[in-house]
């Protein structure tokens, strides 16, 4: 044995360094090397003298390079191959980590949610080969990898060149070696039946997810004539039997996966992956039946299957426009999209589209809350398919994206900030980054491999797409920088600048190397570069024009063209992505300003009250849950309206100055609320019903700064914080609604208090204050003397009471809605901490609660962002990327730039 590895080692010395045995199976010894020409750590695998005796160097290379065009995230990709010394070898990564094999060793069965993740990924790894007419043969847990999360399939092609082999005759029998191991043998492998296709894999794939799941193989005996007799002869018993916590739909996945024909079987890997997680799925469904996983189809298909999206499928089409009547003229394809019934876009305020199409046209992935559901996920999706499929794992997921190869996609969790990929054919999520700023920035990945992104402080970083440190490119330095977008090459970022306080907002260029930012485009909200050469930009009404753009000297060079003008826009951003190659998807429609008013239990399922958007703020529940008063901003500023629910009518309550944040008295005949109708703000009320002037509350008292107003449940006080005169800093006040209405100071200690809510009995007062240098949720006595008791943790704000002894509060780190069950006595005492639901999708401010809790404390009130099903997308076809005028009449085209089709 020795003098074999001395000789390995001295015929692989120029290339590999062999530094020691990692493992040994039954067709090749595994060594650690060291790769001397790149400085990296490799495993080379060694085949058998024997099996390289009987393949021989010639047969074994060309079998074996059908690995190297095997590129695929879920794929072990080949470095090298060769023959030495007689010796055949391949060359794969080292991957630090373990086999799935060591894992179930140790763990015998891994969590159902885990082990359908793997056996996702597996597939779409298995799909993608099969259908570059690539099986495998030999799945089993030895030979999937686990690298940080994800499951990487190895030895692509060893199986086929011994396949090859046993084709041209070959006696592999002499070498005690069968192609593929016993337990994980299909009944037409295991019979010797050389026509095998990729269903042999899905067998294998569905007896490998078993063992996860139950413990051991589907069929298990003292010897490998045993085991295949069970596997030719009897059916395996369900999953369930030896674990009821798999659902049904899984369970009758796997049977169809293990049935004994191939034609009984699935008819791909991805119908296997789509089945496992469809809870419509039964044993009796046909492979048809289960959505086929995204793969990424041909140009040439798509534009193909383009129209027929739009005809047979969606239903609609918007209009197309043919620049003459030539067939290799070019086209612009626009049609609509909509997302399945019992879905909705995730659209978040402030945020980044919740959709992205990949590089080339031919993907889409989504954000999308299921009906019932509370949380959104990703779902990609191809164009010439009707339905998406869901990414396990991406929960909460905002503003998605694209790697330069449409393997992979990109997003920020709204909930604690983090930068992750997926791949798009399923598989566990891969965390990048932390500390990522939701609002204002999506990632944009680059063709150099990083990924650049907006950082919580708005500054402009980098990660690797692979994995590594971040790195900050530019800090803010007084200029917001938002929104990136990568140049070709990745030493140039397109960036929005925003400026005094986000009014001024130009398209710019960032030079990587040296920070230096210079503008392209004044005026410009949002950019991308296409490979026509063109700058593509938005601007903030929602037009959409498209520039010649000389991305090498980074400067226009040419005139604006519109191309677009009724595109959804808000802030500084827009509801737009668009790909290298020209297509756009985008959201239509005017300008968002507005918000939906939605009722949110306690689990986070949602209810719209109020379905039309408006500019509202501080909604408000009466006391019977019938009315709900908040302002509405409009042409005559910020008034107080009146929205009844049963006949879901919205009136007017005010008309003098600017009104807001108002608040019901008790029998809910009054709402409160702050006005500028005199010299300051000041606190008024008036009849709910409309039947009387305003009249102020607290005269003579002028207050700056309005904040949030309260009536106690008793109607004694009005509650309130704000900037009164003389004082500096914000503080919490009460004024009566007797005949004394001096105003009285509820918590004034210095620092900055806001929010002060108090408990139904009246007792007790709950507020922020940033006394210790962050904002935390503070408990004290109300109106009565008495030590104050923190019940945050982490920075908090903006509480309300759901009872006497339960505070809802928003916790700033994980943007979520926190529930905090007290206790009182001689201290006050936190016992228990309930996440509700998260906070990040709802206009949720820090400084002012911007929603309100019902009596019995289980249901919220809280704004919401529009909410649209529909998509609208545009295609080209043809060697030029052409954009026309958006009317359906057929109008005129306008030609900007040359594809490379």
């Amino acid at each position: 044995m020795n003098d074999l590895v001395d000789r390995l080692t001295a015929a692989l010395a120029d290339r590999y360094a062999i530094e020691g045995q990692l493992g040994q199976g039954g067709m090749a010894t595994v060594y650690l090397a060291h790769d001397v020409k790149h400085n990296r750590k490799v495993a080379v695998k060694v085949l058998r003298p024997e099996l390289s005796a009987i393949l021989g160097g010639e047969r074994f290379l060309k079998e074996i390079e059908v690995t190297a065009n095997l590129q695929h995230p879920n794929i072990l990709p080949l470095y090298d191959s060769g023959e030495a010394d007689s010796f055949l070898y391949y060359v794969m990564p080292y991957v630090e980590g373990e086999s799935l094999r060591d894992r179930l060793d140790r763990e015998k069965q891994l969590a159902v949610e885990e082990a359908i993740e793997i056996a996702r990924a597996v597939a779409g790894a298995l799909d993608f080969a099969h259908q570059r007419g690539v099986i495998h043969r030999d799945i089993k847990p030895e030979n999937i990898l686990l690298q940080a999360g994800q499951a990487l399939v190895a030895d692509f092609g060893i199986a086929l060149a011994l396949s090859a082999a046993a084709g041209a005759g070959t006696r592999l029998t002499e070498t005690g070696l069968s192609i593929g191991t016993p337990h994980y043998m299909s009944p037409e492998q295991a019979s010797a039946d050389r026509e095998l296709d990729g269903r042999t894999d899905v067998y294998s794939l569905g007896a490998m997810l078993y063992e996860m799941l139950v413990g051991q193989p589907p069929f298990v005996g003292p010897s490998a004539q045993a085991i295949v007799a069970k596997i030719l002869t009897e059916d395996p018993p369900p999953v369930s039997k030896d674990r009821a916590a798999v659902p049904p739909h899984t369970d009758a996945a796997i049977q169809m996966s293990l049935a004994k024909l191939p034609a009984d079987r699935f008819t791909s890997a991805a119908s296997f992956a789509a089945a496992l997680v469809n809870p419509a799925f039964t044993r009796a469904s046909t492979a048809m039946t289960a959505a086929p996983a995204a793969a990424v189809p041909s140009a040439t298909s798509f534009r193909h299957a383009a129209f027929a999206v739009g005809f047979a499928v969606v239903g609609v089409i918007v209009g197309f426009l043919l620049l003459g009547g030539n067939e290799s003229e070019p086209q612009v394809v626009r049609f609509g999209l909509r997302v399945p019934a019992g879905q909705r876009l995730d659209i978040r305020p402030g945020e980044d589209a919740p959709f992205a199409i990949s590089p080339d046209g031919t993907l889409i992935v989504y954000a999308a809350i299921d009906s019932g559901a509370a949380r959104s996920r990703l779902y990609i999706r191809r164009l010439d398919q009707i339905e998406g499929v869901a990414l396990a794992g991406t929960e909460d997921a905002v503003a998605p994206f694209f790697s330069p190869d449409g393997l992979w996609v990109g997003f920020t969790t709204a909930e604690d900030e983090k930068l992750k990929k997926v791949p798009v054919t399923g598989g566990p999520p891969i965390t990048l980054a932390d500390d990522v700023q939701n609002q204002f920035g999506s990632g944009s990945w680059g063709d150099d491999g990083y990924i650049a992104y907006i950082s919580s402080s708005f500054a402009l970083s980098r990660v690797s797409g692979a994995g590594g440190l971040p790195e900050v490119l530019v800090d803010s330095a007084g200029v917001g920088l938002l929104w990136p977008s990568v140049l070709p090459g990745g030493d140039a970022v397109l960036i929005q600048t925003c400026t005094a306080g986000c009014s001024q907002t130009d398209l710019a260029v960032l030079d990587v190397a040296s920070g230096a930012i210079d503008v392209v485009v004044p005026g410009g909200a949002r950019g991308w570069y296409t490979e026509s050469g063109h700058l593509v930009y938005t601007t903030g009404e929602g037009a959409v024009y498209g520039v010649e753009f000389d991305a090498g000297r980074r400067v226009v060079t040419g005139s604006p063209v519109p191309l677009l003008d009724n595109v959804r826009a808000f802030f500084s951003g827009s509801r737009l992505s668009i790909s290298r190659s020209g297509t756009m998807i985008y959201l239509p429609g005017a300008a968002e300003t507005g918000f939906q008013v939605v009722e949110v239990d306690r689990s986070g399922r949602e209810t719209v009250v109020v379905a039309r958007t408006g500019r509202y703020a501080h909604p408000r529940w009466s006391p019977h849950k019938d009315r709900i008063a908040m302002s509405v901003t409009g042409d005559d500023g910020s008034q107080i309206w009146i929205y009844d629910i049963a006949s879901e009518t919205l009136s007017q309550l005010t008309v003098e100055g600017d009104n807001v944040r108002p608040t019901w008295s008790p029998d809910g005949d009054r709402v409160a609320f702050y006005s500028t109708r005199s010299d300051a703000s000041d606190l008024y009320w008036i009849p709910a019903d409309g039947s009387g002037p305003a009249e102020r509350v607290a005269e003579g008292e002028d207050t700056e700064n309005p904040g949030t107003t309260f009536w106690t449940r008793d109607g004694a006080w009005i509650v309130f914080d704000g900037n009164v005169e003389g004082v500096p800093q914000e503080n919490i006040y009460a004024v009566g609604t007797g005949d004394d209405r001096t105003r009285q100071d509820v918590i004034a200690t210095g620092a900055e208090e806001e929010t002060g809510a108090v408990s139904p009995n009246g007792e007790w007062v709950a507020y922020g204050s940033d006394e210790s240098g962050q904002w935390q949720v503070y408990v004290r006595p109300f109106m009565a003397p008495g030590g104050r008791w923190l019940i945050s943790t982490g920075g908090a704000g903006v509480p309300l009471w759901t009872s006497d002894t339960e505070v809802v509060y928003v916790d700033y780190p994980t943007q979520s809605l926190i529930a905090a069950t007290l206790e009182f006595g001689s201290a006050v005492r936190v016992s228990e901490r309930t996440r509700l639901f998260g906070s990040a999708r709802y206009a949720f401010s820090e400084s002012s609660p911007q929603y309100d809790v019902a009596r019995d404390g289980e249901s919220f009130l809280v704004l919401s962002g529009d909410q649209d099903r529909s998509i609208e997308t545009e295609a080209h076809r043809g060697p030029q990327l052409v954009y026309g005028d958006r009317a359906a009449d057929g109008g005129a085209g306008r030609e900007i730039g040359v594809s490379s089709e």
